[in-house]
């Protein structure tokens, strides 16, 4: 298992190259602009935008164009390998994008400077599964956003 800086192990569902893995396995044909487009959201350390995916996959690939990364986002989606997200409208209308990792999480987004976070926990965890229980009904994705204001933003007011 591959290393990152701190010496902890990553996950492998996050080493570069899985979204890449994850499409041949399901057949899907890979092309040049897919390789790129795939490669901007397997290294990403936030969550991006279309435009920002494009800006990004230019850089490796300068023949990657809007409809691409549109269409690719599309197929990644279809396929349960990518969320795309709102993150309360922070920037108007715009929807984000990120890799599906192997549990869902909380988005916190700070309300004045923007800056997402993420949190992870056992009690979301155990809510989905009372809501399964208690509502009869299968949990497939689960999106849960807060909005507030971050320690930095708060120490500022």
């Amino acid at each position: 298992m591959r290393q990152n800086k701190f010496s902890m192990p990553l996950p492998q569902t996050e080493m570069p190259g899985r979204l890449q893995a994850q499409f041949a396995e399901r057949g899907i044909r890979m092309t040049q602009q897919r390789r790129a487009i795939l490669g901007v959201m397997e290294t990403a350390s936030k969550h991006l935008d279309a435009s920002q995916i494009l800006r990004k996959a230019q850089r490796v690939d300068p023949s990657v164009d809007r409809s691409t990364v549109y269409r690719t986002l599309r197929l990644l989606k279809r396929h349960g390998l990518i969320d795309e997200l709102d993150l309360m409208h922070i920037n108007g209308e715009g929807h984000y994008y990120e890799r599906r990792l192997g549990r869902d999480h909380i988005h916190m987004a700070c309300l004045r400077c923007g800056k997402i976070a993420e949190f992870v926990s056992d009690e979301f965890e155990k809510l989905k599964q009372q809501v399964e229980k208690d509502c009869r009904f299968r949990v497939l994705i689960s999106r849960l956003e807060i909005g507030g204001y971050c320690s930095g933003c708060r120490a500022t007011k």
